[in-house]
């Protein structure tokens, strides 16, 4: 790979000048309670320099550094799902009109530009599997609105947290495809490539200047790093095969005693697409309006029909989401629905870690609900 051109560090700041006067809300990661959050920004004051995380089952710590670096953590709790698939939002709604017939409206779809700085790989992954549940068969007009006015510009991870395994995934630390432009992040500065056309004219627009190949090489050599630290990693073999043939393990039941069925984890998870819909009337009864919200598989509703509840304990909601999550989105979409960024294990309340149920389950490689 040639050496990129350059960016310094003190030059940041005019990437989102430009971005701000092409007239995009640009998105970025900020400090927030505690934890990393993606937010409105305009300064490169508001990034968070020198901040370190710490990341293991249950537990996420924020941590001050000396470091001159924007983005040297994983990740935060958030990824960039909400910028697309909007944890709620209104799809439709209906009028009474004076002479009593009702009258229906669809939504707006129209949406501001947004640009996204320091999206992860596993994330750029992750948007990749929602664009295919999204836009294929039946192409969402609300998400595809969204989509299609994204900027993402990836930063490569050169830190990886206890819980990240999207080496064993495939899906990073080193973002591949998905952007417009990518960050090698140094001390020093930032080593700028492009990944589209959008990207490749807004990288010429940019104060760069040539790059060392010595600082280079040592950049790629950190996600190279960060790529062989990870010690969390997924089992081998064909688990869709495995998950199905152990339906009736033991370990469903051993999970479920600890598991809260809070569905934080799908909560955080950056490729989980469930929803309901509800109605939400007006208090005039005039009006009402139809509303699609984030759901999970781990809620009494999700499995809900015609006045049954289908998966009543908490065994089979966890079967359900980790048996579809591992199992059969490789039907769907071609490959497991998991991009190994972790935030499963970090956000459980209990630290519970899904690499560690499937290492459980799947360890026979045999079946036992044939």
């Amino acid at each position: 790979m040639e050496t990129p051109d350059f960016l310094p560090i003190e030059r940041l700041q005019s990437l989102i000048d430009t971005l701000i006067d092409d007239g995009f809300r640009c998105v970025a990661p900020q400090v927030r309670d505690g934890a990393i959050l993606y937010e409105t920004l305009d300064s490169v004051k508001q990034l968070p320099k020198g901040i370190a995380q710490e990341q293991s089952n249950g537990r996420y710590r924020l941590q001050d550094t000396d470091s001159p670096r924007n983005f040297a953590w994983a990740n935060g709790p958030q990824a960039i799902k909400p910028l697309t698939f909007a944890p709620r939002e209104e799809l439709w709604y209906g009028e009474l009109k004076s002479d009593g017939s009702l009258k229906f409206y669809q939504a707006p779809t129209e949406t501001e530009p947004v640009a996204v700085l320091g999206v992860r790989a596993c994330d750029l992954a992750a948007l990749a599997l929602q664009d295919q549940h999204f836009q294929s068969t039946f192409p969402d007009p609300y998400y595809a609105a969204r989509r299609k006015r994204l900027l993402l510009i990836a930063v490569h991870c050169t830190h990886s947290a206890a819980t990240c395994f999207c080496h064993s995934t495939g899906d990073g630390p080193e973002a591949q495809s998905g952007y417009d432009l990518s960050l090698y992040e140094t001390d020093l500065g930032y080593f700028v490539t492009a990944g589209s056309l959008a990207g490749e004219m807004l990288l010429h627009r940019l104060p760069l200047e040539p790059g060392d190949a010595a600082l280079f090489a040592a950049a790629r050599s950190e996600t190279r790093q960060a790529a062989e630290s990870q010690q969390c990693q997924l089992p081998q073999g064909d688990l869709q095969t495995l998950l199905f043939g152990n339906l009736n393990h033991p370990q469903w039941e051993a999970v479920a005693e600890r598991c809260l069925s809070c569905g934080n984890c799908t909560q955080v998870c950056p490729t989980c697409f469930c929803h309901s819909e509800n109605e939400v009337p007006s208090i005039s009864g005039q009006s009402t309006t139809h509303e699609r919200q984030w759901d999970s598989c781990f809620s009494p509703g999700h499995s809900y029909i015609h006045g049954i509840t289908l998966r009543k304990e908490t065994a089979s909601r966890y079967r359900q989401w980790l048996t579809h999550k591992f199992g059969s989105w490789h039907e769907q979409y071609g490959r497991s629905g998991c991009v190994g960024c972790g935030r499963c294990i970090s956000w459980c309340p209990v630290g519970i870690d899904p690499t560690e149920e499937l290492a459980i389950i799947c360890k026979d490689g045999t079946g036992d609900s044939a």
